[in-house]
């Protein structure tokens, strides 16, 4: 160090050429050090730098699919300003610890690493009154006033919420190919659930603010998750019972939800929940406006057009609550679901729509005796006999089949242990 320092003590700094040279020098190692500095900065900032990490694998290959594919993945995961870069890189560096020494189970978005709605509005206005398609009335700029995260109903548009359907887990990172991806694309990801419209207004009217809680907008950490299912392992049979008894009131909350939506609008709220008030073309069709809609649409309706009907009555569209998918079918069997009766039969049985309102015996039924003695006329063909199978299965079921359990343990063997008159070709339970 002494010598290091004798060097330029020696030089003659009053001579303007070796100032000059100090000067020239300084310059040369700032242009160096910014230029390194910029250089990495933006590699960082690419988005075939956040691909070079492979738990990104999912992650990328449905940013590289999506609409937004041709801005960088910053533009949306970090605030504008070069503050905000800055501290996105220094936090950043706990992701290149989990990168080298354990990898997490599943990467999702936290509250903390929310996207704001100044990311979304460098690209998009906020005055918008009605979408493209030309039928959902929504009032953005209210909504933004109100504080309201963009990605409380859009958080589907790049990623089609596959942290939330739980396909992003370490054991299918391999899945993650070009072709799989677009099996995994689906257009009621991409876009609003109506799920979200209702369980937000129905909180509103209460006179609840849930998006306060950013928690409401973004899936739920698995970490988290984690930490209170192993809590739970340690309360009480007493705390398990009410537990298992707030699911059930849970449950028939939904029922109610879907029933009071569609059947029974409340007036004098803030916000109706009547189709018109969003949609400028759907709307409840002429059938149902009729006053003997209420007995007739199982037998004339429903079980001849039973697929058409679950488009509008599908759980997923009325409730704001994301499925777990099973990524063999998505992925390895190409998600070609054969839509045969069984399978909207099975539907139908998982549908708490219906079940808001049939949760009682049909009126046939409460003839007793007489209904016992005479119901085989009320399945003499295939067509009849799927009335009955929405409810009832043909054979016992088995643990580990892959048909939903019916409603009723009643099964039609349970009394036809010989037989029958005739020839059952149900398909449910065998």
């Amino acid at each position: 160090m002494r010598r290091l320092w004798r060097k330029p003590s020696k030089i003659d700094w009053k001579n303007p050429v070796n100032k000059w040279k100090l000067l020239i020098g300084v310059l040369v190692g700032l242009m160096v050090v910014f230029g390194s500095g910029y250089g990495v900065l933006s590699f960082t900032n690419s988005s075939i730098f956040c691909a070079s990490c492979h738990e990104m694998a999912p992650e990328y290959a449905t940013y590289t699919a999506s609409t937004h594919n041709r801005i960088s993945c910053v533009q949306c995961h970090i605030k504008p300003g070069f503050t905000n870069v800055i501290t996105h890189k220094i936090n950043s560096m706990k992701e290149v610890y989990y990168h080298v020494t354990n990898v997490p189970g599943q990467i999702v978005q936290t509250e903390k690493e929310v996207i704001t709605n100044q990311n979304c509005l460098r690209c998009h206005s906020k005055n918008r009154l009605v979408t493209a398609s030309g039928d959902l009335k929504v009032n953005h700029n209210g909504h933004i006033e109100k504080n309201i995260p963009c990605i409380t109903c859009h958080s589907g548009v790049v990623h089609s919420k596959m942290a939330a359907r739980g396909l992003n887990i370490n054991e299918y990172l391999g899945y993650w190919t070009k072709a799989n991806t677009k099996k995994v694309i689906a257009e009621k990801y991409l876009r609003p659930s109506m799920g979200i419209c209702i369980d937000c207004h129905i909180k509103v009217n209460k006179g609840e603010k849930p998006w306060k809680d950013i928690a409401y907008s973004v899936p739920s950490n698995p970490e988290k998750v984690k930490k209170e299912n192993n809590s739970l392992a340690e309360v009480s049979l007493t705390e398990v019972a009410e537990s298992k008894d707030l699911e059930i009131e849970k449950d028939q909350e939904t029922q109610r939800i879907v029933f009071q939506t569609i059947a029974k609008q409340k007036t004098n709220v803030k916000l109706s929940m009547k189709c018109k008030t969003c949609h400028k073309k759907i709307n409840v069709p002429n059938s149902h406006k009729n006053n003997d809609w209420g007995f007739n649409h199982g037998s004339n309706i429903a079980i001849k057009r039973l697929e058409q009907c679950l488009n509008c009555h599908q759980d997923s569209n009325w409730i704001n609550k994301i499925q777990k998918a099973d990524i063999v079918s998505l992925f390895i069997m190409d998600n070609q679901k054969v839509k045969n009766k069984t399978n909207l039969i099975n539907q139908v049985r998982n549908n708490q729509f219906c079940s808001s309102c049939h949760t009682t015996y049909p009126p046939s039924h409460a003839s007793g005796g007489l209904w016992i003695e005479g119901h085989a006329w009320a399945s003499n063909n295939d067509e009849d006999k799927l009335k009955c199978y929405v409810c009832h299965n043909n054979k016992k079921m088995q643990i580990g089949k892959r048909y939903t359990k019916a409603p009723s343990d009643l099964y039609c063997e349970y009394c036809h242990k010989n037989g029958f008159s005739g020839i059952l070709n149900g398909r449910i339970g065998d």
